[in-house]
């Protein structure tokens, strides 16, 4: 893409003037459509040491108001980014419904520059631009804009920049030893940046290339491409997407009818037996696992009153808790359902060597959204192939991923919720909302069935706990968890 950009032809000084007064005029009305279509809006700025992008960021947000953009500055990871997943820190920071993010750089940055470092390989490198372009795609399949721009100059116009920064004591401090660098071996640096925009360039989410050799000049650009972008995405932003084939293997599980809860008991006496030796074992490997920074998803969905909470009580018993948390998965909040619905797990994510457990998951978007009506059916469709990539991403990284239905059957399901409507103390555990799903048992049923056959991956596998005896699933779940566990371990 560099190597064969052509510059636009330039207008002349006083022509771009006029044009860059009627841009900003025009994207401050498009602010205010904006905040009322509720469009999210990611600003890309990348590009070459001193080509502009921080002045020009400055230019263009002159006539939006303050109250709906924010401008973000990633910079290199930082110690504590990198015990997350390489998307996490760029995740946390995507907008808002109805506002601007600008960030100056963004993932683009880190990926090359790594690249020329040597800090990842060719296989490493591959995995980063496969997982940059199946999220940008993700995002923009969930409504957001996503306007990616490359601040091109000529390896002279750098050098002359640069020396105009180093030969002034004020400015001299935003000259780094990368941007000499880059500039002493431009070509190389050419080629890097060239190859990751071919590979990222994608229709939903296309790059566009800046002269950035007049600063004036590149602020026209960026806005002309920035207000067409979102008058084109206005005009679309109620489109529903197409639905993309699912890539990832996956394994035959047996539909909920299937499944046999007579026979799934455990006496008292082995109860307590399994229960204190599996806890010893599980107690052991959280220590391994911490030195060995291996991160663990343990995520739990199924029927209300089938016993999740005590099955989650029995392995934080075995845990240090300076190395867990558990996250209760309730409806999301405001700022939550303004964003990405995956948005509000990411930052839920924990780091390496510490253990994530999940009272209710991302997998509400197609059970209790999908039924109740609080998304599309174009969104719930769609968010199986995401789902999937979400726990591709995480596995990639080195996690350990174990998801956990907690199966009851109808009857025992009822008896459960009598009981707690006519014990005082778990009065607090049964509402309104559980009788009427009660009434909804079949449709969910189909739901989970298709979620269990649709998700069921090698790297993220549901394993099904017969609650029917609770306890007998309590330990049915910590002998999963430590053999899967163990298998890491060892596996470091």
């Amino acid at each position: 893409m560099l190597k064969d950009f052509v510059k636009a032809a330039k207008p002349e000084e006083e022509q771009i003037t006029k044009e860059v007064k009627q841009a900003r005029e025009k994207l401050a009305v498009y602010q205010m459509k904006i905040k009322e279509a509720k469009l999210p809006v990611m600003v890309i700025f990348e590009g070459w040491g001193s080509a502009g992008k921080g002045s020009v960021i400055g230019r263009v947000i002159r006539s939006i108001d303050p109250r709906f953009f924010t401008v973000k500055t990633m910079g290199d990871p930082s110690p504590q980014d990198m015990r997350y997943p390489f998307l996490y820190r760029y995740m946390k920071e995507i907008p808002e419904a109805g506002k601007f993010v600008f960030f100056d750089t963004f993932w683009m940055e880190e990926v090359t520059g790594q690249k020329m470092s040597g800090e990842i390989d060719e296989k490493t490198y591959a995995r980063r631009v496969r997982s940059i372009n199946t999220t940008e795609r993700s995002l923009t399949d969930n409504g957001y804009l996503v306007m990616k721009f490359f601040f091109h100059i000529s390896k002279k116009t750098q050098k002359k920049r640069l020396q105009a920064l180093l030969d002034d004591k004020s400015t001299a401090w935003r000259v780094d030893e990368n941007d000499i660098l880059e500039n002493k071996e431009y070509k190389k640096y050419l080629e890097t940046y060239d190859r990751y925009l071919e590979d990222t360039n994608r229709s939903a989410a296309p790059w566009y290339i800046i002269d950035a050799s007049d600063k004036k000049w590149a602020e026209l650009q960026v806005l002309r491409f920035l207000n067409q972008g979102i008058d084109t995405a206005l005009k679309n932003h109620s489109l529903a997407v197409p639905i993309l084939q699912n890539t990832f293997r996956l394994n035959k599980i047996p539909l909920l009818s299937e499944i046999s809860l007579a026979d799934k008991t455990i006496s008292d006496e082995e109860y307590r037996k399994e229960l204190d030796r599996l806890q010893k074992k599980l107690r052991d490997l959280h220590n391994e696992l911490y030195l060995k920074k291996i991160p663990v998803i343990i995520a739990y969905e199924g029927w209300d009153a089938a016993g999740k909470g005590g099955n989650i009580k029995r392995i934080t018993a075995a845990l240090d808790p300076r190395g867990y948390e558990v996250q209760p998965i309730a409806s999301p909040e405001p700022h939550e359902k303004a964003r990405h619905f995956l948005w509000r797990f990411w930052t839920r994510l924990p780091k390496d060597g510490h253990i994530a457990i999940f009272d209710r998951t991302w997998y509400g978007r197609v059970m209790v959204e999908r039924l109740e009506g609080f998304c599309s059916e174009n969104d719930w469709q769609r968010a199986y192939n995401e789902i999937n990539q979400f726990e591709k991403e995480l596995a990639e990284w080195g996690a350990v991923i174990i998801k956990f239905w907690v199966q009851i059957d109808n009857e025992t399901q009822l008896a459960r919720f009598t009981d707690r409507q006519n014990t005082p103390e778990k009065q607090w555990k049964i509402t309104d909302e559980d009788w009427r799903n009660r009434e909804k048992w079949p449709q969910y049923e189909q739901a989970v069935d298709e979620m269990l056959q649709k998700t069921n991956t090698s790297f993220a596998p549901w394993y099904i706990l017969e609650s029917n005896d609770k306890k007998y699933a309590r330990i049915k779940a910590l002998r999963i968890v430590v053999e899967a566990l163990k298998k890491a371990v060892e596996k470091k």
